[in-house]
Order: structure tokens, then C-alpha cells, then sequence
């Protein structure tokens, strides 16, 4: 099975950065969809931003234009860049990947807090 771990998370004021990290424990070349989600206490968990494999980008309403999602096939990685954060982009940020055959795999989340 695939393993994904994330990294990067921590204490932030709001307007800083951060980098989210995702490593994988397999080849992240073929995909059907990868992407990251988050989940605030109380919440529902909420995609942030997901790739297709064709190449498609998609961001929801209120990260556009502050957050920006990469790859590395070589490094079989996947990163988040933050910026502009605020108080209510605070929760627990999770990388997700489908496979083509439908498989689905979640890594274990790492903590991001914006406060002063």
C-alpha cells in the first residue's frame, strides 16, 4: 500500500508562509487525482487544492491566489505553498492520492495555526 507523509506544519502569524511537504512511499507518476484537504475542529474535511492527471489545477474560492500546489515525480512529492495566512486557514492539513484503479490513500495530517 501507499504511504504518505506529511510535513511542514506549525505556528504561524497570519499574513506568514509555510510549505507543506508529502512524501510518498511509492512512485506518484500515474495518479488519478492527488490534492490537499484540510479540517478545522467541528468541521467537515474540505479540499484546498487538487491536481487531475491530465494536468488540471483547482483551488478552492479562498486559496486562489495565496496558495500554490507542486509535484516532484522524482522525489515522488508533493507540496503546498502558503501564503498570506490567516486565523481562519487554522486546522489540520491532510495529502490525499486516488490511484486509477480507485484506491484511495490519506497521510496523517500535520497541524497548521495562524495566530498572533
Amino acid at each position: 500500500q501507499v504511504q504518505l507523509v506529511e510535513s511542514g506544519g506549525g505556528l504561524v502569524q497570519p499574513g506568514g508562509s509555510l510549505r507543506l511537504s508529502c512524501a510518498a512511499s511509492e512512485s506518484i507518476a500515474s495518479f488519478y487525482a492527488m490534492g490537499w484537504y484540510r479540517q478545522a475542529p467541528g468541521k467537515q474535511r474540505e479540499p484546498v487544492a487538487i491536481f487531475t492527471n491530465g494536468g488540471s489545477t483547482n483551488y478552492a474560492d479562498s486559496m486562489k491566489g495565496r496558495f500554490t500546489i507542486s509535484r516532484d515525480n522524482a522525489k515522488n512529492t508533493v507540496y503546498l505553498q502558503m501564503n498570506s495566512l490567516k486565523p481562519e486557514d487554522t486546522a489540520v492539513y491532510y495529502c490525499h492520492l486516488l490511484t486509477m484503479a480507485f484506491q484511495t490513500y490519506w497521510g496523517q495530517g500535520t497541524q497548521v495555526t495562524v495566530s498572533s
